[in-house]
């Protein structure tokens, strides 16, 4: 069974070390989303329609939205990840530009050679997180040195929204599904379905997909599954309320569902998570 060893979380986002040896569901996120191996097996992933593989010299890239899935093999060994699930307001604080990471685009490809340097600071970060849970070095120093060396090597940071005039003519999607987009993000959001989404643009499903998919690069049930699973890793975090009353908020019939919903897309249940999150928030403090 997959394990989360350690998750942290914060304004950065949050950084998880996953022991993998299941796979997961198509999903996405709304983050700038980078897959590192700590030890084990080779593995890989299956990110929009390209297999890559995640080895202990290649990373794996993921834009924000881009779907992706983690493909196990049940013939190797299991996998230890770095993932990294980065907001993409924190990485603009470091350069401002770097806030396009909330675009697609940001990664060229979804897979990159990483240097010997960046090795040692993903050797350095795990090690942390096990050793040392809610360590101050992971957020101050680890964890944005290993980010900005990515992005240097990965992007082409120099050039990405140096230019106003470029950033405003840039095409933003049709505002039908601009609509619909926020109509999912808002407060009845997770109770509409794609079909009344359509209608509501007054569009044929088909055509509906199709824009949509073009616009964000994930279908409207992978969009509005995203929106699930992070707004149920907020509650998870932030709160107490009980996950069988968060699941029926998340319009999950029973707690069954939304639990194994929550693994397939995260890896380990949401009690687990919370366990873990809260864990190493008791070491911070």
């Amino acid at each position: 069974m997959s394990d989360a060893l350690e998750i942290t979380y914060g304004d950065f986002g949050r950084v998880a070390l996953l022991d993998m040896d299941r796979g997961l569901v198509r999903h996405a996120h709304p983050h700038c989303h980078v897959l590192l191996k700590v030890e084990g097996d080779d593995t890989q992933f299956l990110v929009g329609d390209r297999v890559v593989n995640l080895t202990d010299s290649q990373a794996v890239l993921v834009n924000a939205w881009e779907t992706h899935a983690y493909v196990h093999d049940p013939r190797r060994e299991p996998s230890m990840i770095l993932a990294l699930y980065i907001e993409p307001a924190w990485l603009g604080a470091f350069r401002h530009n770097w806030s396009a990471s909330a675009a697609p685009g940001f990664f060229d490809e979804p897979a990159g050679l990483i240097t010997a340097a960046i090795r040692g600071l993903v050797r350095d970060l795990a090690a942390e997180m096990v050793y040392t849970p809610g360590s101050p070095r992971i957020r101050g120093e680890l964890l944005p040195g290993l980010m900005i060396a990515l992005i240097e090597r990965f992007t082409k940071w120099r050039e990405i929204g140096t230019s106003l005039r470029e950033a405003g003519r840039r095409p933003r999607g049709d505002w039908r599904v601009q609509r619909a987009m926020a109509r999912m993000r808002g407060e009845d959001g997770l109770g509409l379905s794609a079909e009344a989404l359509a209608r509501e643009a007054g569009l044929s499903r088909a055509h509906f997909y199709r824009l949509f998919e073009q616009t964000t690069g994930a279908s409207p049930h992978v969009f509005l599954n995203s929106i699930r699973i992070e707004r149920a890793v907020e509650a998870i975090v932030a709160g107490d309320e009980s996950l069988s009353d968060l699941g029926t908020k998340l319009g999950f019939a029973a707690p069954a569902h939304f639990s194994r919903f929550f693994r397939d897309h995260v890896s380990v249940p949401p009690s687990v998570f919370r366990g873990i999150v809260r864990r190493s928030a008791g070491f911070a403090a």
